[in-house]
């Protein structure tokens, strides 16, 4: 697959739409928050914007549960608003990517609620997986895997779900159907060809209006054999079969996966993987567990945290295998996201912003902001369930979900609404940090994150295109970028001391606390650096 220029140099940015800015004071932020906010989007250096799921929703899952493809929900305005948006954002030079749930819908979907008051098997074929009689031998004793929940309505039996109750997983068959089993219908029945026609219509209504692309939730789990290579690889040639149309109707459109794309499914469909809060690679480097736990998470430390006990290799590892497949290929990563933590969370302070940010720039992944991060905001902790942010009592996303931090007024600017109003608390502490506040002055979080974007556009050498060679694996953390640029992170609260010739004639281009004598390099506390090297001959 050849990488699109566009997203090849891109960084993107993440907005939780209902928690980035109010524009009717209903307490709740929507997209004309967005456009009247878009000129300070616009002074980050950002190329798209990421919005969490914006489409009519109950909101049991925060909008992850969708009963309207086609229409943006009403709480953050209308089709034309997202319309506007996107014709806005173009004229600033930045892309609209949209959050699409292709794996389940809510409830309170028409799809569902036909098939719910059908008496039996639609003759058109069911969306939704539907039994008469619970299967024997179903294991849904694992956190997030489908389990039955019994009919609310007219009709018998159960159906499948994916998450919570209220999202009935969407019937893409199965490879190999049990004839014991009469619930499971084959991959090219018509309940699952009608559902992998809906998703192609669902994208070009939106391609068609603007967006440049679409983030896929739990892309690779729309088939559920039990054999999770079949039923992942599976799941990627339904991809597959859209990737080809979209080639042909919209080029420069793109697909990001949640996760990382099966390689035994041929031809790739997607144009990047991502390294999420969820798996290994992205936890090992950022998740210091504040949150809490994951339940497939081992406790360990954070390479970035400040008692210096984490490590490298698990990343490196991770980013080793996907470029050993194909040099090319583009790895999206955040620091943070809507399903986790902070960066700025339990001890991790401001100070300790840089080195995470250092790297996230300039390691060679397709960056990602989560709203907020770039002025330090923090997690926090122990808020009450909000719109099914609380998965288990160890698992608290509505912590990083809270308003985006604008200014000292009311609601910190996010709304004039009643603060009894706001969709979640505003950071009670008074050290908050703000827009405004970080704005004027030139040494902090919100300025540190402009200036590494610039640095990255002004030396492709940081970007996506060159290697990636590690000098240093453990603290400080070191690596090369191609043959002319060297990135140095110290994230722990000790001063460190390397001998490293190579660094004897290096320029600093950009960091703070790092000085070099001779081939000594000298690092301060939490310090960071990126530098200009001779190529050697």
């Amino acid at each position: 697959m050849q990488n699109k220029k566009w997203f090849q140099d891109a960084v993107l940015y993440q907005i939780y739409p209902q928690s980035f800015a109010d524009s009717n004071a209903d307490g709740i932020g929507d997209i004309r928050g967005v456009i009247d906010r878009l000129d300070y989007i616009k002074s980050l250096g950002v190329d798209a914007l990421w919005f969490n799921p914006c489409f009519e929703s109950p909101f049991v899952d925060a909008g992850y549960d969708v009963s309207d493809y086609l229409k943006i929900a009403a709480r953050y305005g209308t089709n034309a608003d997202m319309e506007e948006l996107i014709g806005k954002a173009k004229q600033a030079g930045i892309r609209i990517l949209l959050d699409l749930v292709a794996g389940h819908t809510s409830i309170d979907h028409p799809w569902f609620q036909k098939e719910l008051h059908n008496q039996g098997k639609s003759a058109e074929g069911d969306r939704f997986v539907w039994t008469e009689a619970l299967p024997k031998d179903w294991d849904s004793t694992l956190p997030g895997t489908p389990a039955w929940v019994k009919s609310p309505g007219p009709r018998q039996g159960w159906y499948l779900k994916n998450f919570f109750d209220e999202q009935p997983a969407l019937n893409f068959g199965w490879v190999n159907p049990d004839p014991n089993q009469p619930w499971q219908d084959s991959i090219d029945a018509l309940g699952p060809l009608r559902n992998i026609e809906s998703l192609i219509e669902i994208i070009d209504f939106w391609l068609s209006r603007g967006v440049s692309g679409f983030r896929i939730d739990m892309a690779f789990s729309l088939i559920k054999d039990y054999d999770t290579n079949l039923s992942q690889s599976e799941s990627a040639k339904i991809w597959q079969r859209i990737r080809k149309w979209m080639d042909k109707k919209y080029p420069e459109a793109i697909l990001i996966p949640e996760g990382s794309e099966p390689r035994q499914a041929g031809d790739l469909a997607f144009d990047a993987d991502f390294f999420l809060v969820i798996f290994k690679e992205h936890s090992s480097l950022f998740n210091n567990q504040s949150a809490g736990r994951l339940p497939f998470h081992e406790p360990r430390s954070a390479f970035f945290d400040s008692a210096g006990l984490g490590a490298t290799n698990i990343f490196t590892d991770g980013w080793q295998k996907i470029k050993n497949e194909d040099p090319n290929r583009l790895v999206v990563m955040a620091a943070a996201d809507h399903d986790f933590n902070r960066l700025n969370s339990g001890s991790r302070t401001q100070e300790q912003l840089g080195a995470a940010f250092t790297l996230l720039m300039t390691w060679g992944t397709v960056p990602c902001i989560w709203y907020g991060d770039e002025i330090g905001m923090r997690y926090i902790p122990d808020l009450p369930n909000k719109e099914g942010a609380i998965c288990n009592p160890g698992y608290n996303r509505a912590g990083c979900r809270t308003p985006m931090q604008w200014d000292g007024s009311l609601n910190a600017g996010f709304s004039v609404a009643d603060p009894e109003q706001i969709y979640l608390p505003i950071d009670p502490s008074e050290s908050r940090p703000t827009v405004a506040e970080q704005d004027q002055s030139k040494d902090s979080t919100l300025n540190l994150v402009r200036s590494l974007i610039q640095l990255r556009k002004e030396h492709p050498a940081l970007g996506t295109r060159e290697n990636v060679s590690v000098v240093c694996a453990d603290y400080p953390f070191i690596y090369k970028r191609g043959t002319s640029h060297m990135v140095a992170l110290n994230p722990k609260a000790e001063s460190v001391e390397i001998d490293l010739p190579e660094m004897e004639n290096a320029s600093n281009l950009f960091g703070r606390g790092i000085s070099i004598a001779g081939s000594v390099v000298s690092f301060e506390p939490f310090s960071f650096g990126v530098f200009k090297i001779e190529a050697k001959n």
